[in-house]
C-alpha cells in the first residue's frame, strides 16, 4: 500500500473517531448530564405561596434575605405534589427583582417573623451570604447537608430525600445549617419545580480534554508510530506551540494577579497574629537598601519576652494586646527576618519594585502568586526539554506517544498542581528550586553532546564546560531558595561517572599534561560557578544569623518551639507510609474524594492529606518494573541506570528531612516527588519499546514470487477469481496473502500506560475540590466550587 493510500486511510479513521466523539460527548451532554431537566417535564410548578411559613428560628428582613436567629429551628416550609423531586431555593434578587421588599413585606407578614429584628440587623456590617448550607427534610427523611451558592443556578435545585411518587400533598422543611446571627440570601423555596435544562461549556471542554488524550495516547494512535526526531521542522513546531499555550496560561495568570494586587497583603485580628504574605516583598526591600533585617515594627513586649519561640508565651502577649506578631517570620535578637532563601527576592521581586518604580513613587511589590506561574513556566519549558533528551538517550527510536505521555507523567508526578493551586509565599521556594534542579540537569545531561567548547578526560566522552557551568550554577542557585533541593548536585556522580573513572585510568606519558588540564577545567567549571553562587549566601547568613548555615528557620514564630523542635522516633515510619501510600479515601458527593487520616503516636506539624504520592499519580507505580532483569538491562545499556538508582535513594533522603524538619505538609511531596517520577519516565521508556504500530503483517511464503512487485506478478496471483484464492489457499509458486496480525501485548502495555495516566489526571482535577484541604476552594471560592460540582449532578 502506497504512503499516500495509508495517509487517507489515518485520516478517514481520524474523522471517524473525531465524529463518533463528538456524538457521545452530546449525548452526554444533552441526556445524561441533564436527566434532572428531563425527569422533571411534567412538574406542576404550583406553589403554595409567593413566600414561605418560617421556622422560629428565621427572621425576614427588610431586604428580603433571612436571619438565623437559632439554628435549631431555622427551617422554611413548604408542600410538594409530587410531580417533582426537586425543590428550587429563590434569592432575594431573583424573587424581588420586579417588587420591592417592601411591597412585599406587608403582604406576607401572616407566618413570618418579622418583628423585633430590624435593629439587629441594621448593626451587622456584614451582607448576607451568597453559599450556605442547607439541608431537606421530607416524611422524616433528612438529605445531607448541602453546599448552596446562589450565583451558581443549578446548585439552587435540591433534592427531596425518598419523595413519594404519587400525587399526594407531602410536607417540606428547608433548614439551613448556619449558625446564630448568619443572614443569608434566602428570599423562598418552592417545590413541584421544573429544572432548566444546563448545558455546560466548562463540563464540555473537560471532556473534549479526556478524548483528546485518548485519542493521542490510544494503542493505534499515529504516535505510537512516529519517532522522536528533534531535528524534524513540524516536530520542534509542535513543541513550541505547547510551550507558548503554557506560556500564555501563565501570562494570563501573571496578569490576572497583578491587577488584582493590594499594597498590602497583611491582615490581623485583635489578641491574634498578624498575617502578612508579603515575606519576599518586604525582603526585596530589605535588599535594595542594604539590609539584612525586614524593615517591620517590633513590639517592645516580643523584645522583653524571655523565650518569644515557646508559642504559649506568645498567646499570652497577644491576649494582653502585645502587637504586631508577624506569623511564621524569623524573630532574632530583637529584628524581624524571613528565612526563606533570598534569591527569589534578589531576582525578581527587587527588579519587579524598581522597575514599578519608574511607574509608581515607591514601586509596587510583586505578587507571590504571579512569581509563582512565571517560575512554573519554566519549571514545565525545561521539564519537558529534559525528559525528550533522556528519553532520545533511552531509545533514539522512542515514540512521540511515550514521549508526550512522559512529560505528562513528570509534571503530575511532581506535584506541582498543588503549587499551581497555592500559588503564596510558601510555594516560591519550591517552584523556584523545582526550575533551577530541572534547568541544571538539562545543561549537565547535554554537556556530552557534541559541542564546540569540550574537555576530554582520556577515552570517556568529552564534555562542554559551557554545560558544566551553566548546570552547577542553577543546581547550586538551590542554596539561595530551598536549600535541600542542593542535595541535587551529587547526581552529577551518576551523571558523569564514565569521566569520573577515566580520572582513575592510567593514560601514556604522552596524555597525562592534557588529561590534567582537561581534569582541572572540568573542575574549574563545576566548582567556580556553584563557589560564585554559595559563598555569598554563606556570607549573607553569617551576618544575619552567625553561621554560614544558618537560614534562620529554627527561628520562625511558628506552632511550635523550632529552636528545640525534634520529631518523635516513633512517627517516623508512619509518616513515611502516609507519604507514599496513605490511601484514597472515597465519598459519595463531589469530589468523590475526602481528607484521610493520619493518627501519629506524637504531635507534629500536620497538613490534611488525601492520599500519599503513589496514590495521588498511580502511573508512578510502573518504577516496580524494575524488579524485571529485562527492563534493568535495557536500562543499563544506555548508561541510565546509574541515574534511576541514585535518583530514588535521594528522594528517600530528601523524604526523610522532610519528616524530620517539617512533619506532614503537602507541599513537601514536591521535594521528593519528581525524583520519583524522573526514574518512572526512564522505566516507561524502556518498557514502551520502539515506534511501532501494534498490528503488523505476518510473514510472507518464500516462493519465488513472493518478492516481486505487484504489477510483475502473474495474473493468477492477483485474479480475484483464481479458485485457490477462493479456498483461501496458497498455489505452488505464488506468495501468501499478507494478513494482519496484532500484538496483543503491545496493545495492553499501552493500553494500561493510558488508564494509569488518565486516572492520574482525573484524580489531579478531583483533589483540587477536596473539602478540608489547605486552601479549601468551597470556603474560598464556593461559587467555583459549586460551578464545577454541578457538572456531577444527574
Amino acid at each position: 500500500m502506497s504512503t499516500s493510500s495509508v495517509s487517507n486511510a489515518h485520516r478517514h479513521k481520524t474523522a471517524i473517531f473525531a465524529l463518533l466523539a463528538a456524538a457521545i460527548i452530546l449525548l452526554l451532554e444533552c441526556f445524561a448530564f441533564n436527566l434532572q431537566f428531563w425527569s422533571t417535564l411534567g412538574a406542576s410548578r404550583d406553589s403554595v405561596s409567593a413566600l414561605n411559613t418560617l421556622g422560629p428560628g428565621l427572621a425576614r428582613q427588610k431586604d428580603g434575605t433571612l436571619l438565623v436567629t437559632d439554628p435549631t429551628t431555622a427551617f422554611l416550609s413548604t408542600k410538594a405534589d409530587g410531580s417533582s423531586p426537586y425543590v428550587r431555593l429563590d434569592s432575594a434578587e431573583s424573587t424581588f427583582r420586579f417588587t420591592s421588599p417592601s411591597q412585599v413585606w406587608g403582604l406576607a407578614q401572616s407566618g413570618q417573623n418579622t418583628q423585633g429584628t430590624q435593629s439587629k440587623v441594621d448593626k451587622q456590617s456584614k451582607p448576607a451570604l451568597t453559599a450556605f448550607h442547607i439541608r431537606v427534610d421530607a416524611e422524616g427523611q433528612a438529605s445531607a447537608v448541602h453546599l448552596v451558592a446562589t450565583a451558581v443556578s443549578r446548585s439552587c435545585y435540591l433534592r427531596i430525600p425518598r419523595l413519594a411518587p404519587s400525587p399526594r400533598s407531602t410536607d417540606i422543611k428547608v433548614w439551613v445549617d448556619e449558625p446564630a446571627g448568619t443572614q443569608v440570601d434566602i428570599a423562598a423555596v418552592h417545590a413541584n419545580v421544573r429544572v432548566p435544562f444546563h448545558a455546560s461549556w466548562g463540563r464540555v471542554a473537560a471532556m473534549f480534554v479526556l478524548v483528546v488524550l485518548i485519542a493521542l495516547w490510544m494503542p493505534t494512535s499515529v504516535l505510537w508510530q512516529r519517532r522522536l526526531d528533534t531535528s524534524s521542522v513540524w516536530q520542534r513546531l509542535t513543541f513550541a506551540a505547547f510551550i507558548l499555550v503554557v506560556g500564555a496560561y501563565a501570562l494570563v495568570s501573571i496578569v490576572q494577579s497583578i491587577a488584582a494586587s493590594t499594597p498590602s497583603a497583611a491582615f490581623r485580628q485583635p489578641g491574634a497574629y498578624t498575617y502578612d504574605f508579603h515575606q519576599y516583598g518586604h525582603l526585596a526591600d530589605s535588599l535594595l537598601h542594604g539590609q539584612t533585617t525586614l524593615d517591620l515594627p517590633v513590639p517592645q513586649g516580643l523584645k522583653d519576652a524571655a523565650n518569644p519561640y515557646d508559642p504559649q508565651t506568645r498567646e499570652t502577649m497577644l491576649r494582653n494586646g502585645v502587637t504586631p506578631i508577624y506569623w511564621d517570620y524569623a524573630f532574632y535578637r530583637g529584628h524581624w527576618y524571613s528565612y526563606f532563601g533570598m534569591l527569589p527576592a534578589l531576582l525578581l521581586f527587587a527588579p519587579y519594585r524598581l522597575l514599578t518604580s519608574l511607574f509608581v513613587p515607591g514601586g509596587l511589590i510583586l505578587p507571590t502568586d504571579a512569581a509563582v506561574a512565571f517560575l512554573l513556566f519554566l519549571f514545565t519549558l525545561f521539564c519537558s526539554l529534559l525528559v525528550i533528551r533522556l528519553l532520545k538517550r533511552l531509545n533514539p527510536k522512542t515514540s512521540l506517544a511515550t514521549v508526550s505521555m512522559a512529560i505528562a507523567f513528570l509534571l503530575l508526578g511532581s506535584q506541582v498542581g498543588y503549587l499551581a493551586f497555592r500559588m503564596n509565599f510558601y510555594s516560591v521556594p519550591f517552584a523556584a528550586s523545582l526550575a533551577l534542579s530541572l534547568m541544571g540537569l538539562w545543561f549537565w545531561s547535554g554537556s556530552s553532546l557534541p559541542h564546540r567548547h569540550t574537555l576530554a578526560i582520556g577515552s570517556a566522552p568529552a564534555l562542554s564546560w559551557p554545560h558544566l557551568a551553566a548546570g552547577s550554577l542553577c543546581i547550586a542557585a538551590n542554596f539561595g531558595c530551598r536549600p535541600t533541593f542542593a542535595l541535587v548536585s551529587l547526581l552529577a556522580f551518576p551523571i558523569f561517572w564514565p569521566q569520573i573513572r577515566a580520572i582513575f585510568v592510567k593514560s601514556p606519558a604522552t596524555q597525562q599534561s592534557g588529561k590534567r588540564r582537561a581534569i582541572a577545567g572540568a573542575l574549574a567549571s563545576i566548582l567556580l560557578p556553584a563557589l560564585i553562587v554559595v559563598v555569598p549566601l554563606c556570607f549573607y547568613n553569617a551576618i544575619r544569623f552567625g553561621s554560614p548555615l544558618n537560614f534562620g528557620d529554627r527561628y520562625q514564630l511558628t506552632v511550635a518551639d523550632m529552636t528545640h523542635y525534634r520529631n518523635s522516633p516513633a512517627n517516623l515510619l508512619p509518616m513515611l507510609g502516609y507519604y507514599l501510600l496513605l490511601p484514597l479515601r472515597l465519598s459519595g458527593d463531589f469530589p468523590f474524594l475526602s481528607i484521610s487520616p493520619t493518627p501519629l503516636a506524637a504531635w507534629c506539624y500536620k497538613e490534611p492529606l488525601v492520599g500519599g504520592l503513589f496514590m495521588l499519580c498511580p502511573a508512578l507505580l510502573l518504577i516496580v518494573l524494575l524488579l524485571l532483569p529485562a527492563v534493568r538491562r535495557r536500562i543499563r545499556r544506555t548508561g541510565l541506570l546509574r541515574l534511576v538508582y541514585s535518583a530514588l535513594p535521594l528522594a528517600l533522603l530528601l523524604l526523610l528531612v522532610d519528616i524530620l524538619k517539617g512533619g506532614i505538609g503537602w507541599r513537601y511531596m514536591v521535594d521528593f516527588g519528581w525524583l520519583v517520577a524522573l526514574s518512572a519516565i526512564v522505566v516507561s521508556g524502556a518498557v514502551l519499546g520502539d515506534a511501532r504500530p501494534c498490528r503488523s503483517k505476518s510473514k510472507t511464503s518464500s516462493g519465488p514470487q513472493a518478492a516481486l512487485p505487484d504489477k510483475e506478478k502473474p495474473a493468477s496471483a492477483a485474479n480475484p477469481h483464481n479458485r485457490f484464492a477462493k479456498l483461501g489457499l496458497p498455489r505452488r509458486g505464488t506468495a501468501e496473502i499478507p494478513r494482519p496480525s496484532i500484538d496483543w501485548g503491545c496493545v495492553a502495555l499501552r493500553l494500561s500506560m493510558l488508564l494509569l495516566l488518565l486516572l492520574s489526571v482525573v484524580l489531579a482535577f478531583l483533589i483540587i475540590f477536596v473539602p478540608g484541604r489547605e486552601g479549601d476552594l468551597s470556603q474560598a471560592n464556593p461559587a467555583q466550587f459549586q460551578a464545577v460540582a454541578s457538572w456531577f449532578v444527574m
